[in-house]
């Protein structure tokens, strides 16, 4: 806690601000990456989202409040910009969100960047059922394994509500699964 204090005020002084944020960017980087790539799937579509999440969060830490903790306020930042990134994706072809997000998922065959197989296919299948909030509550606990308290400062929700969003995605998904 006190090493994030640090880097947060590091992060807002003009003559330590670089350094600082080369810093954030290599402990930050991969986590941000992978929960990107799990809302909009694709690889290159992750690292456009990750590039806009860290500019983002480089224009925007002098606005940081330290209610929270620096990696939920950036994962919120990261969450959003994701979403924004479907939605817009979504919009400018015509499609709805969730169409979208099959679209998505039946392109993972053609990403060489993916390595799973037919059943992790299969399970980003299912995801990609979800409403967006049990696919976000769902990500984050069970392939971040984040606590509840720091997802509900990310998602800004009641832990009681995650808790019967997440349940809501496992049935939802382990049904979907039984199907195939």
């Amino acid at each position: 806690m006190i090493e994030e204090k640090l880097l947060i005020q590091q992060l807002k002084n003009a003559h330590t601000q670089d350094k600082a944020f080369r810093k954030l960017m290599s402990l930050y980087k991969e986590r941000l990456y992978w929960h990107i790539r799990k809302i909009v799937i694709s690889h290159a579509d992750a690292d456009d989202v990750l590039q806009n999440t860290f500019v983002k969060v480089y224009r925007s830490i002098h606005n940081f409040k330290e209610e929270s903790k620096l990696y939920s306020w950036m994962y919120r930042i990261a969450t959003n910009e994701a979403i924004t990134y479907i939605n817009k994706r979504a919009k400018e072809q015509k499609v709805d969100i969730n169409d979208m997000q099959h679209q998505l998922v039946d392109n993972l065959h053609a990403d060489v960047y993916f390595d799973g197989n037919e059943i992790q296919i299969q399970l980003q299948k299912a995801i990609a059922l979800l409403p967006q909030k049990q696919q976000l509550v769902f990500n984050m606990k069970y392939f971040d394994d984040m606590k509840y308290k720091d997802i509900s400062e990310i998602l800004e929700t009641s832990v009681g509500a995650l808790k019967a969003s997440y349940h809501h995605a496992v049935k939802k998904i382990e049904a979907k699964l039984k199907e195939t």
